[in-house]
């Protein structure tokens, strides 16, 4: 596997973006990554063109941020498989790429994020014979922790396979991804990239302590401690394994957990701190815009990702890039962003005990905490911005290209652009 931090020469190309979440609809980190890299690409001077499906609100065709967005239409009629509309999208992607390319030229490339666009990124590669860069955000067997649960899961699967055989070059978040492609789809190491992703650091959302105050107060009492999370409300992110830990913690001090999101789980959650007694000291924010999930990291006294299954976490960046003192699983990629003990403290997954008394030990202690959070502010303003994951993608289209140029079969055609 190659870590990427720079890129050596200027790339000016064209690139087709597949994606299946762009701005306005994000989901979770696949949408939040392209939304945020793409524009930074396009300011270093890469030529973007997007396809994406329509799948919330948003112009058919517009430019923003020096990028052309072409959204396309969904079908309404209802489907017996979240894989087979997929698949049906995938071939209306397929057909506006291709009225895209007699429009606007030939592309050098396509960049493909994760299975849902695989399909029309593979017959769109050897139809205009171009090399296909392709990220992998996340995996079916890695969501089910090893496991294929059912036939739509295989099929997924297969599809994530089929993406990293066709893809010239593998792009992942963390070394935890990179192996689990090894592992699960054998896809050669030297075939993948390591970029992390990247993350804004934002003005203080707060004038003063007395705002500060004032919004903490909606929340918790002044003798009290305030533990945030924020992300999908699902099995993986590991919020069960917080609620039966939760216990320990308020037997220990007085602290309240306000959990921001929505998913599948979430009804199972509050049942399951109904079934606790620990429902007075847990509440559940919904879904919150991102000036308010800024507001919660200065507000916290702590932020906290108990994951099952985490590929890179996004949310401990977020968490980093606001100071806010962080406790982690080991789970994945999160043990690579946040150094134990420097940075923020990770314990075991799925261990309650062990996120029950690293919770304590932060909470008891909060000067070393907030210590721990000046050094991670620091180690993601020097790692972890944009234009420096921007580079780092640069840096491997220009390889692709020039192993394309060289290549036999990448042999342009009479009419395409070199």
């Amino acid at each position: 596997m190659t870590v990427r931090r720079q890129c050596y020469n200027r790339c000016v190309m064209h690139v087709l973006q597949i994606a299946w979440e762009y701005p306005p609809y994000i989901v979770g980190g696949l949408g939040r990554h392209v939304a945020e890299l793409l524009p930074v690409l396009s300011d270093q001077g890469v030529r973007i063109s997007v396809v994406a499906p329509r799948l919330r609100d948003g112009a058919y065709v517009e430019q923003f941020d020096g990028i052309a967005i072409h959204r396309v239409a969904v079908s309404e009629r209802p489907w017996a498989d979240y894989p087979s509309f997929v698949a049906e999208t995938n071939r209306t992607l397929t057909q506006a790429a291709t009225a895209l390319y007699h429009e606007l030229g030939p592309f050098d490339l396509i960049h493909a994020h994760d299975w849902l666009t695989a399909e029309a990124a593979i017959a769109l590669k050897h139809l205009w014979r171009i090399p296909l860069v392709a990220t992998i955000h996340a995996t079916e067997r890695g969501r089910g922790r090893g496991m294929l649960h059912g036939p739509h899961a295989q099929q997924i699967n297969d599809l994530e396979w089929r993406l990293t055989y066709e893809a010239w070059r593998v792009i992942v978040c963390s070394y935890f991804m990179g192996h689990q492609l090894h592992d699960y789809f054998q896809t050669p190491l030297d075939k993948v990239d390591i970029i992390p992703n990247g993350v804004h650091i934002s003005a203080r959302p707060f004038h003063d302590a007395d705002q500060r105050l004032s919004f903490r107060r909606r929340y918790v009492a002044d003798d009290e401690r305030m533990v945030f999370h924020v992300g999908r409300i699902v099995y993986e992110k590991g919020l069960h394994v917080l609620l039966s830990a939760w216990p320990l913690i308020t037997s220990r001090l007085r602290a309240r957990l306000v959990i921001a999101g929505m998913g599948e789980s979430l009804d199972a959650l509050k049942a399951q701190a109904a079934a606790l007694g620990i429902s007075s000291s847990v509440h559940f924010a919904g879904f919150i815009a991102n000036e308010d999930r800024d507001r919660f990291y200065h507000a916290a006294d702590l932020a906290i990702f108990p994951s099952l299954y985490e590929p890179f976490g996004i949310v401990a960046l977020e968490a980093m890039a606001n100071a806010c003192p962080l406790v982690v699983s080991s789970a994945g990629g999160l043990s690579e962003v946040v150094q134990h003990g420097v940075t923020g403290l990770v314990v075991p997954s799925d261990h309650p005990q062990a996120l029950a008394d690293a919770v304590v030990t932060t909470l008891n202690r909060l000067d070393v905490a907030r210590t721990r959070a000046i050094a991670a502010l620091h180690e993601v303003s020097e790692h972890y911005t944009w234009p420096r994951i921007a580079q780092a993608t640069r840096a491997v289209y220009a390889h692709v290209m020039a192993d394309w140029r060289a290549s036999v079969w990448g042999r342009p055609r009479t009419g395409h652009k070199e």
